[in-house]
């Protein structure tokens, strides 16, 4: 008889229950939680069988929940039969455990379905790097959920030490060897990037970085201005990896465009930590276009958990320039208009659509105006290659070809006004 499937009828389809906890005053935030919590367990390709919620003044040390709330959901459990139960909330070693005692199902949390998300999305070395390294940080702490107080000790008679090294110690402290060792490894990382930043530094263009929440439309807005073709789906955290591409402005001045990770709420700190490196392009960015999808009902909340993750980056003090977008799947499009204008250096586009490009572009140019130096020169023939660089690097208001040098008014970028600056009129 044929083995050739014995695996086959073995294999199912992840299937979840949702959990969340309510401690705060606006009760209606539980349901927004469960559906940004469905679409995170639909990204990792599980399908959400039921949701579960409670509200209560204090989390339960022991359960989160409840005890009583516990055993209710266990029921439940019982008669779904899921392959996993996923909690918004973090959960402490201690409440996993005791939990999946208690349920006799598999139990994560909010946190470990981000960074199992970001596992199936990493793509590049660096991007496995940071993803492993966060992995193994969450880890630390739940690798004693593995064992008992009975589990039998490493080591034996004769052995320094007495008993040996216990399996839970001994685990740990593998772990930490290969936490170490990701983080040499990733520094290795970060001085290659810093090197690819300073490279970018010495090109004539001002440089900003998208950013924005989850699904924003960043990565659709780089490939509509630069015509790249970075994958741009409707799924949470489609870009891991920072993309930098060269867009041309209808001025002709150009930029640097980067598209960098979609923010979260209550991006899990380890993440955050591993993937400093690649947050860092927001910090080494010249200004900061902030795409918010103005059809999501949590709008606000999306703006407002962004700012907050550029002040803990430090790049808050920045110039930013808000982005509305998917606003033709706004209704109500006189408080769209209404909110450009009560929001300083805004506008409304539909990146989906390629509409309110020409608004954007100007809004840009008028930003980066802030970026630029206005400089007359008169550069000596023998350097006339750096008038071709004002043409191409910046926009050149006059050009006057005198006896012994030619006269140049033009707007440059700070490392082109470098180079021209021995040849400034003053």
């Amino acid at each position: 008889m044929s083995n050739t499937n014995i695996f086959h009828e073995n294999v199912t389809e992840e299937c979840a229950v949702l959990v969340a906890l309510e401690t705060g005053e606006h009760l209606d935030s539980i349901e927004v939680r469960l559906d940004e919590l469905t679409e995170l367990a639909s990204t990792a390709n599980i399908r959400v069988i039921e949701r579960f919620d409670q509200r209560k003044r204090n989390p339960d040390p022991a359960f989160l929940i409840g005890h009583g709330k516990a055993d209710e959901l266990y029921i439940l459990v019982a008669e779904l039969e899921p392959t996993v139960v996923i909690f918004d909330n973090e959960l402490s070693p201690t409440q996993q455990r005791n939990l999946e005692i208690t349920l006799k199902c598999r139990v994560m949390d909010r946190t470990q379905l981000i960074l199992d998300i970001f596992a199936q999305r990493a793509r590049t070395r660096e991007g496995n790097l940071q993803v492993e390294l966060a992995q193994l940080t969450y880890s630390l702490p739940r690798v004693g959920l593995l064992y008992t107080k009975f589990e039998r000790q490493q080591g034996g008679i004769g052995v320094r030490g007495g008993g040996g090294e216990s399996k839970v110690s001994l685990d740990k402290r593998k772990i930490r060897e290969q936490i170490a060792e990701l983080k040499n490894e990733l520094e290795e990382v970060k001085k290659t990037r810093r090197q690819q930043r300073v490279a970018r530094r010495k090109l004539p263009f001002p440089s900003a970085a998208l950013v924005g929440y989850t699904s924003a439309g960043k990565s659709t807005l780089l490939n509509l201005l630069s015509g790249s073709d970075v994958l741009a789906d409707k799924m949470l955290f489609s870009t891991l990896d920072p993309t930098t591409r060269r867009v041309i402005l209808p001025d002709g001045r150009g930029i640097l465009l980067t598209d960098t990770v979609g923010f979260i709420r209550n991006l899990p700190h380890d993440l955050v930590a591993a993937f400093r490196a690649t947050l860092e392009e927001t910090i080494e960015a010249d200004f900061l276009i902030h795409m918010v999808d103005i059809s999501s009902p949590e709008a606000d909340r999306h703006r407002d958990t962004v700012l907050e993750t550029l002040e803990a980056l430090g790049a808050r003090d920045k110039p930013i320039l808000t982005v509305f977008n998917k606003s033709d799947l706004v209704e109500d499009s006189l408080a769209l208009r209404h909110l450009v204008a009560s929001t300083p250096n805004s506008c409304y586009i539909s990146a989906a659509k390629s509409q309110g490009l020409t608004h954007l572009m100007d809004r840009i140019s008028e930003t980066i105006k802030e970026l630029v130096q206005t400089m007359l020169v008169a550069i000596p023939y023998g350097r006339s290659e750096l008038v071709a660089q004002c043409h191409e690097f910046g926009v050149v208001h006059s050009v006057d070809y005198g006896p012994d040098h030619i006269l140049v008014r033009t707007d440059v970028a700070h490392a082109l006004a470098g180079k021209l600056l021995e040849f400034q009129i003053v």
